[in-house]
């Protein structure tokens, strides 16, 4: 894997921050980053991250943004989109941080055969908890900011990551990793970002089954 050329799958949260760094420790050279908007263009599809946010996390990471605006049916033409666009750049593969989810490596794999990008899952096969505790054990910074109400307490919302959130969230049968669905994380620090991202998290606001923690960049 040592020097080949990568576009990063980019949630904002800790698994893709976790996978971008796994990729960089393979000798791996980020080239791109690749988030995916819902068709409003305003927040990221299912973690709900202001486009500035996002641009902030990846100016940090030192790597040029491509976003791309979708419904969940036009999902796998924009990104088969981008995939073609970072192909006909130069770049060879792609970076995802899929876990355990057979159904989903496999759309990944596919989808980015179709650009001729080879897929590389740096996460694949951890233990769950394992993941969350080399996040923090390699000093990232991650807050909870969707909570899916129908799977786990709305309390857990805007909480900070933590060893002992981690274990606290096991001794309920939460999955640590909320790997089903179950949560979604913003990371704003740790040893891939040049310096911590400044953000400020609202009030929670409720929509269908999910609660939510606005993130907005703090202002100096």
């Amino acid at each position: 894997m040592n020097n080949v050329h990568f576009v990063a799958s980019w949630s904002g949260g800790k698994d893709s921050a976790l996978a971008y760094y796994r990729a960089l420790q393979l000798g791996m050279v980020p080239k791109k980053i690749l988030t995916m908007f819902e068709d409003n263009k305003e927040i990221s599809k299912s973690h709900a991250i202001p486009l500035d946010v996002v641009q902030a996390q990846v100016d940090r990471l030192g790597v040029s943004l491509l976003t791309k605006s979708a419904s969940w049916s036009s999902y796998e033409g924009q990104f088969i989109a981008a995939m073609d666009t970072c192909r006909a750049e130069g770049i060879t593969h792609g970076v995802f941080g899929d876990i355990d989810l057979e159904d989903h490596l496999e759309w990944v794999q596919t989808t980015c055969a179709k650009s001729d990008i080879i897929a590389v899952h740096p996460l694949w096969n951890m233990a769950r908890r394992t993941v969350v505790e080399e996040l923090l054990e390699t000093g990232f910074e991650a807050w909870i900011i969707v909570v899916n109400t129908k799977m786990m307490p709305a309390s857990y919302v805007g909480k900070r990551l933590t060893k002992e959130l981690m274990e606290e969230l096991e001794a309920a049968g939460i999955d640590a990793c909320g790997e089903n669905g179950e949560f979604h994380t913003i990371v704003v620090d740790g040893p891939i970002f040049s310096e911590r991202v400044p953000i400020s998290i609202a009030a929670p606001v409720e929509r269908d089954h999910y609660i939510f923690s606005p993130v907005s960049l703090e202002v100096k």
